[in-house]
Formats: C-alpha cells, structure tokens, sequence
C-alpha cells in the first residue's frame, strides 16, 4: 500500500514569515526518496486549539503525520500535548530521556532551568527518538490508522533525527526496500528537460522517474522498488546510464549536496589549488567554496574587484583593455582570471564580470550579460552567458557559471572551447 503524509508545521514564528520552513522542504525531499507521497503542508501557530483542529484534519486524510516544533521546553511548546490528546493518549514522564537532557547541559556547562523537564514527557507506549543534536527527544506512535513523527523544529536538530531516527521508522513501514538515485543538471532548465522526457516519465511505472527545478538547476530523481535493496539499485542502474548518455556532461554529479562540493572533491582529489576574482558575484563564488569544511587545502583566496580601479590595481587588468572593451566583457574577464592565477599562485584561477542588474551599464549591456573565464596551466576559456531572473539570480547563477566551468575543467582535465 502506497503511505500518503502530511507535514505539520508547527510555530508563529512561520507563520509571520520571521523564518523559512526549511524543515518542511527537507523532510519532502526525504520522504519522496522514500516513496513516500507528500499531499499537505500544513502551518500552524503556537495556538493549541488551531493545532488541534489541524491535526484532525490530517489524520482524516494521511495516515502519516510528521509534525515540526512545538517540542521544547518553554509554554507555548504544547505539540506533544495536544497531539496527545487528539489521539487518546496520556503522557508519561521518560527517565532515560530525563538523563539524556541532562547530560547534554552537563557537556554543555550550562545550568538546567527545572522547564527542560516538560521535555522528558512522551506519549505512553511511544518510540523514543533520541536526540543527539540537542535537548528535545522526538517520538512516534501508531494511533487511529495513523502513524505520527514528532521532530523538533530547529533544523540544526530537525534534518539529522529525521535521517538518523525517523527514516529507519519509516522503511520498516513499507514491504520491501525503496531506493532513490539524484542526478544533478547544471545548464539546462527544467522545462528544457521535461519536454525531452515527457513520454518517457509518463511511460514508466518501476523506475518512475521525475525532474525538480533548483535555482539555477535542475534534479532527476530515480526511485525503484523491489525486494532488496540491491534489486532497486539494479532497476536504476540503466536508467541512469541512458540519462547520462542524453545529457552528458549537464549531469555534474549523483547524490551530491551542491556543485561546490563536487568542484572542492575534485580539487583535492587532483592535489590542484584554485582562486577566484569576482566583480558582479561579489564574492559568492569563494563563499560557496569557503562553507566546505576542507576548503583551505585548496582554495588559495579571492578578490573582489567591484570597480575598474582595483581590477588594474589587483589583478593588473591593463586600463587600456578596460577602456576599449568595459568591465563586462571577454577579454577583460580573461584578464581578470590570468591576474588572479599571477597573484595567488593557484593552478587554476575563475573570474566574473557581468550586469546583474536591476539596470543595464553604462555602456549599454543588458541585465544578465556575465562573462566567465577559468585560467589554467593550458591556457584560458571565456564563456559568455545570458541570465535572466532578478539581481540575486543573476549573481547567483553567474557564480554557479563560474563553478561549472571549473569543473568540466577538472573532468576532462583540459578547458573547454571559448564560445560566444
């Protein structure tokens, strides 16, 4: 039988926009790598009257209910109370759970306020999920045809209970093993690619196959089952071999967290190091790189050469390049990636210049116009990409130019053609 879910935010601080449900985003991708089918999200204040009429009209109509929030240790944290009583269940006071709060403010050096105890108090009969990202246990119970997750709702704390305790709980409510594969497109839009696979989607049954746009991005998710785990995985194997044949090098990886984390992989991987001048990105491209725990071993640095003065300053653009072409153009952008390299001795060196926005420059280049450029032991490539979106997606796309270039460089491990 196919589960169907309902996720149920809960917190005024959502609801008043002060802060975005990631929570939710998250445990919606999760859940449909699982097979699991997401019909409702549903977002309610720290109010226990309106919580409890929405969690009787979840438990009408999903018979999974995953609820976020509302699981601490101050007064308007009354998820476990109130889900309680909609489903007949007393709570009861968990000891082991008690000393594992307590402990956590014992490592923590920090003194135990007597309400961290409110957190101890479970559903009777629930399964306790332990909490090893902060003080709130979470829980589940099966109750009225309904199976129910409490999560807390920092997604510090959120993300991994959910893969470490709640994913565990929900394979085992499912005959036999589903398994889920991501292929990860860069350079294409997701109209782009439903269009190329629109009969083939709708054709398959077990692999079904659906594609998910990302900023800037696009996702193809593979999801199979069958008996084991290693039959799902061979059901995937060739449609995953046909999709890399069609798109090629689109697909910058499988299962990945983000393009950075395949461009530093493949920098450490070859021992190379890499640096970034940026102009209209205004450092997005080193941010992206700098999140990365072990970024030090091979990005070298960055400059921010916002203006004409200190792209000649810094990088050595020669002012007669910036005159006759503009900032925004390919010979300056190559200038700014061989400057770069000279600076920071790095093997590789990424540079973007471009027109984010909201107005054309002053020379006329439209919104959108950014030029990338990689400078490598081989030489330098220049590609020219047109943008749309607003300011932030332009930046954000560029920098993800930026990215990509850098590595189908460390793929084939030689640069690309220039292209206009």
């Amino acid at each position: 039988m196919a589960h169907t879910a309902e996720i149920l935010s809960v917190g005024t601080e959502l609801l008043l926009g002060s802060i975005v449900n990631s929570d939710a985003q998250m445990i919606s991708r999760e859940l449909s790598a699982l097979g699991i089918n997401v019909y409702w999200h549903t977002v309610v204040g720290d109010n226990p009257g309106r919580l409890e009429q929405a969690v009787n009209a979840a438990k009408g109509r999903a018979d999974i209910l995953i609820t976020t929030g509302g699981l601490g240790p101050t007064c308007d944290d009354l998820t476990k109370q109130t889900l309680a009583r909609c489903f007949g269940l007393e709570l009861e006071f968990d000891g082991r759970s008690m000393e594992r709060i307590e402990d956590y403010f014992r490592r923590m050096d920090r003194p135990m306020t007597e309400n961290n105890r409110q957190q101890a108090w479970l559903p009777r009969g629930c399964t306790v999920f332990d909490n090893d990202w902060g003080t709130a246990p979470g829980c589940a119970f099966q109750a009225e045809g309904v199976h129910v997750l409490m999560l807390p709702g920092p997604p510090s704390e959120c993300l991994p209970m959910f893969r470490a305790r709640a994913v565990p709980y929900l394979r085992a409510l499912s005959e036999g093993a589903i398994v889920s594969r991501t292929l990860h497109l860069f350079g294409t839009g997701e109209s782009m690619v439903e269009a190329q696979l629109r009969e083939r989607m709708n054709a398959m049954t077990n692999p079904t196959l659906a594609p998910y746009a990302k900023e800037g991005e696009v996702e193809l998710r593979i999801t199979a089952k069958a008996a084991t785990q290693e039959e799902a995985a061979a059901l995937i194997a060739p449609v995953e071999a046909d999709l890399r044949r069609q798109f090629g090098p689109l697909i910058y990886g499988a299962d990945v967290d983000s393009l950075e984390q395949v461009v530093l992989h493949g920098l450490l991987e070859r021992g190379l190091t890499l640096s970034c001048a940026e102009s209209c990105t205004g450092g997005l491209t080193a941010k992206r790189i700098t999140d990365l725990p072990g970024a030090s071993k091979a990005f070298r640095g960055g400059v921010v050469s916002y203006t004409d003065g200190v792209k000649a300053a810094a990088l050595g653009v020669p002012e007669a390049l910036l005159r006759e072409h503009g900032a925004v153009s390919a010979p300056v952008a190559a200038a700014m990636a061989e400057g770069m390299r000279r600076l920071t001795g790095s093997d590789l060196a990424v540079s973007t210049t471009g027109v984010a926005g909201p107005d054309p420059d002053d020379r006329g280049n439209p919104v959108g116009l950014v030029f990338v450029a990689l400078a490598g032991p081989d030489g330098t490539v220049v590609k020219e990409r047109h943008l749309g979106g607003t300011r932030a997606r332009v930046r954000t796309t560029a920098a993800s130019c930026a990215l990509d270039l850098v590595r189908r460089w460390l793929e084939g491990n030689s640069l690309p053609p220039a292209e206009g």
